[in-house]
């Protein structure tokens, strides 16, 4: 048992100091569960925090997510993503599965974030897919599960 988790912890922290990622910033579209901009930008070679505005249930849905990268498969360009954040949505109610109700509604809540990203070594660009498991708290409890393709123009 000791053998395992000392080979893991081995195969763990020399994958990480080998996933350095490819850009600073990166800034495009997001389609899925909610679509609209998002803006990435590394704060080291593994960390970066994502901003994402977009339309949802009619409604503005606002995300801030911090977002830990590693190599995967050990292929040039691909990363591992993982991480977590709050969110912000405002709605219509009548529009919104929950309350189907007329009126103003603003929902706070957590999210985590899991998926993969490709960096196109021969263009400035990046393409990442994720899941996105959820739990909103305010102004009603209830736990979903997002997801979407990201295209993002990177420098």
């Amino acid at each position: 048992m000791k053998r395992i988790i000392a080979v893991a912890l081995f195969v763990l922290f020399f994958s990480q100091l080998s996933s350095a990622q490819s850009y600073n910033t990166g800034i495009g579209l997001r389609g899925g569960v909610y679509s609209g901009v998002t803006f990435k930008q590394f704060i080291s070679s593994y960390d970066a925090f994502e901003i994402v505005g977009a339309f949802h249930y009619r409604g503005l849905f606002l995300a801030a997510m911090y977002q830990r990268h590693a190599n995967a498969f050990d292929v040039p360009g691909l990363n591992w993503l993982y991480g977590g954040g709050v969110h912000i949505g405002f709605y219509d109610g009548r529009y919104h599965p929950v309350w189907e109700v007329a009126g103003n509604r603003t929902q706070l809540g957590v999210s985590g974030i899991v998926g993969l990203e490709y960096k196109i070594d021969e263009i400035p660009i990046s393409i990442g897919i994720d899941l996105i498991p959820a739990i909103d708290i305010f102004e009603s409890t209830r736990l979903w599960m997002g997801g979407g393709i990201a295209v993002r123009y990177v420098f």
